[in-house]
């Protein structure tokens, strides 16, 4: 199977033309600051490799903060200073973000390992292989941990020691994005995105299929116009799922049968962010979006940022923060989109979703180094 990092794309794109940059990302600009943001403290689990794109992040429960390096280092860190509660080497190549519960820590291998360890300790307590990468954050679930893989399964392993309980697969095209998306859990459904264009959604107890549906179909005649990954996680809101794909649409589906209650044409390789009514989108181009998470309506764009390689925009009180190919987090105003503020977690791209929790926004880039910003009020 052929799978391409999405850097790839530029390349090409580019080698359409070689006299002339295609997309150049935008240059920052001076702007009017209404928003004092503090930086509270920098961590580093290490590893950094940017070239391979890896979806490497963090997972924030309680008052803790698990994350992970591509070197194979997993680290445990308060939330309040960044102190490191514990540090383990696993000594595997860490290729996807931390998923995580009050026992539990789970991550996964660029060659197919799946590494379970105490909460508490750091302790690995098993590791297992499955078929095909894991590049995403594993689900801890009550009664499994899931992985979706690059080989397009969704993979249920035993939380008590690793063991294979059920998988779910779809036929993947063959060129995708690099990168897959991360499961969900919506009471006891689990819910995942696949390179196909389709939201799949299985039971937690056997992994029957529930419902499939087709959001972004692919279009176009060559491979490279038919990409259509979802490799963003799903919002559950409710009765409904939001979901966004490559070339293709955001739509919003019902729960329980998985119909298309609305979809509008949009791209984004990287998710979306939901708080109350609205949708917040960072698309393929480099623009973040409002949506009426009800309608689907359009409330604002913000084009300042075009072709940065934005990541999944997070909500924190009243602002919209995004981070971008050279590590600059930008905090938007919501209402209007405006930018509030600029600030930089390192010189390396941030590829990874900033987290909310307490108040602060952590940020973790490309090379392992986590940075806690707090908005002051």
């Amino acid at each position: 199977m052929r799978r391409i990092a999405f850097a790839a794309l530029f390349l090409v794109l580019a080698a359409c033309s070689k006299d002339k940059e295609v997309n150049p990302p935008a240059e920052l600009v001076d702007f009017r600051q209404t928003l004092a943001v503090d930086r509270v403290w920098d961590a580093s689990v290490g590893g950094g490799d940017a070239a391979l794109r890896l979806g490497l992040g963090a997972t924030i429960v309680g008052d803790r903060v698990y994350a992970a390096g591509h070197g194979g280092e997993v680290a445990a860190l308060a939330l309040a200073n960044g102190r490191a509660l514990w540090q383990t080497k696993t000594k595997a190549p860490l290729a996807g973000s931390t998923g995580a519960d009050a026992t539990l820590v789970a991550v996964g291998s660029s060659e197919g390992e799946v590494i379970a360890l105490s909460s508490e300790s750091g302790n690995v307590l098993w590791r297992v292989r499955v078929r095909g990468e894991v590049l995403s954050a594993p689900l801890v679930a009550p009664t499994a941990v899931v992985v979706r893989t690059v080989d397009g399964r969704l993979v249920a392993l035993a939380r008590d020691d690793g063991h294979e309980l059920w998988s779910v697969e779809q036929q993947i095209p063959r060129l995708t994005l690099r990168g897959v998306a991360a499961p969900v859990l919506a009471g006891d459904v689990v819910l995942c995105g696949f390179d196909n264009g389709k939201v799949v959604g299985a039971s937690l107890r056997d992994g029957s299929v529930l419902w499939e549906t087709a959001v972004a179909p692919p279009r176009g005649r060559t491979e490279l116009e038919r990409l259509s990954d979802i490799d963003s996680r799903v919002l559950v809101s409710g009765d409904n799922v939001f979901a966004v794909g490559f070339q293709g649409r955001i739509a919003m589906l019902a729960l329980d049968t998985g119909q298309i209650w609305w979809s509008r044409d949009l791209s984004s390789y990287r998710g979306l962010a939901l708080e109350g009514d609205h949708l917040y989108i960072a698309t393929s181009e480099g623009d973040v979006v409002a949506m009426d998470s009800r309608t689907g309506g359009e409330t604002w764009r913000q084009k300042a940022l075009a072709y940065r390689g934005l990541s999944v925009p997070a909500v924190i009180g009243n602002h919209v923060v995004v981070a971008d190919f050279e590590g600059y987090v930008h905090f938007l105003d919501k209402s209007t989109g405006e930018i509030a503020a600029r600030l930089k977690s390192g010189g390396t791209r941030v590829s990874n979703p900033p987290i909310v929790a307490e108040g602060t926004v952590l940020v973790i880039n490309d090379d392992g180094r986590v940075s806690a910003f707090r908005p002051k009020a």
